[in-house]
């Protein structure tokens, strides 16, 4: 059986560093140095040019990164990937290599806030503009574009309306315009290829469920390979292109973009989560069977509003989510309890779920988005984004999945 038999979650524990020849060690090295040297001057200046391979500065690249990186590219089948400081610096990464200033992106409406904060206020001072559509509606991207569009983003599951968006109809707008179709699929990683559904550009902040233990901060962009780098739509990656053909967009990222703003991946990050990334397989079905237990209990409590979970017939988007997501849907849900008061209650009443601002976790986490990362966005805005004042986002963490349900029963018995 060759390696490309292999199933992905095998894939992802034999496919990291092989045996170190020197020592037989098994574990990924940290290699936390800043820069490395070379033997000859004409030898730093040839990997500087790009004339051969090899490492320069911790600040591009790596040989921990790399190896982070060759994974993670193989987690998405991609063709390459450049691992960064955060999710959001692996966003920021993304949208500065496609677009500039005058330039227009499209985005869907139901984003992470941090994001959408990211494109409603700073890349507007960039003079990048942003148009938030439905991501219900392909019809809306298509309508939204105009000549000097560079980029539709969207994600996986919004967060933290849980909406799922037709990824294939979105792609097909993206493709009939020769746009590139950038997809966060932080919240389902394994869950979905997006590649497989006509994404270009896929990212991950592997913060939260590809490390799986809440102890480091990072990101990525995975190249999918599919989109035609040659294009006039952008003219300064068409340049990479007559040289490095399908890998001008990660050339031009991580030696223009990456490199000027210093977005580097901490080595010692990589490989926390290089050990994360090996468990994610069983992770995610423990944490996908969980939640919906949790989801069904709720749902069927008679002091919930409402529950939003893809994997409830009542949901929405439960059809796309079940065409997509083949059987398991996320480990993210949000329950509604009819005013903020309740909501604030029902979290502070928990006795062993953790309040902070985070997912992906191995331990339940809850927060209040309305009062924290959605905040500072208008109550108009808020409602788009999926976050009511009286809404609970819980993100379900691996603890035995009755305890995770009783916690919650005595929380809502409290109220």
């Amino acid at each position: 059986m060759s390696d490309k038999d292999l199933h992905i979650e095998t894939r992802l524990i034999l496919g990291g560093y092989a045996p170190d020849p020197q020592t037989g060690a098994t574990t990924l090295p940290i290699y936390q140095s800043s820069a490395f040297a070379y033997e000859t001057a004409e030898e730093l200046e040839d990997v500087f040019a790009g004339r051969s391979g090899g490492f320069l500065y911790t600040r591009i690249n790596n040989p921990t990164l790399h190896q982070f990186e060759q994974r993670l590219t193989g987690l998405e089948s991609g063709i390459g990937a450049v691992s960064c400081a955060s999710g959001m610096a692996a966003i920021t990464t993304t949208i500065l290599t496609l677009a500039g200033a005058g330039d227009h992106i499209i985005s869907s409406a139901t984003i992470f806030g941090g994001t959408y904060a990211l494109f409603q206020d700073t890349l507007t001072r960039l003079n990048i503009q942003t148009t938030f559509v439905n991501p219900s509606d392909p019809a809306a991207f298509e309508a939204a574009i105009a000549d000097n569009t560079r980029a539709i983003f969207i994600e996986t599951m919004g967060n933290p309306k849980l909406n799922v968006p037709d990824i294939q109809a979105i792609a097909d707008v993206a493709k009939k315009h020769g746009i590139v179709l950038v997809v966060d699929n932080t919240l389902t990683p394994l869950i979905v290829q997006p590649k497989e559904f006509g994404a270009d550009i896929v990212i991950h902040s592997t913060s939260k469920y590809i490390n799986g233990h809440g102890n480091a901060i990072g990101g990525i962009v995975i190249d999918c390979g599919t989109f035609d780098w040659s294009s006039d739509r952008y003219p300064h990656i068409k340049e990479h292109h007559e040289r490095v053909r399908h890998f001008a967009f990660l050339s031009y990222l991580r030696s223009k973009v990456f490199r000027d703003t210093g977005a580097c991946f901490s080595p010692f990050n990589a490989f926390l989560m290089s050990i994360g990334l090996e468990s994610l397989g069983v992770r995610m079905d423990r944490q996908c069977t969980s939640a919906v237990t949790l989801a069904t209990f709720l749902e069927n409590h008679t002091e919930t509003d409402s529950v939003v979970y893809a994997g409830l017939s009542s949901h929405s988007d439960h059809t796309i989510a079940t065409e997509q997501f083949g059987g398991r849907y996320g480990a993210l849900l949000a329950v509604r309890l009819g005013t903020k008061e309740r909501a604030i209650a029902l979290i502070n009443n928990l006795k062993h779920a953790q309040i902070l601002a985070n997912l992906g976790d191995a331990k339940t986490l809850v927060t209040h988005p309305a009062t924290t990362f959605c905040r500072e966005f208008s109550e108009e805005d808020r409602l788009a984004m999926g976050a009511p004042d009286d809404l609970v986002r819980v993100s379900v963490g691996l603890e035995y999945p009755d305890d995770i349900v009783a916690d919650f029963e005595q929380s809502l018995t409290a109220l």
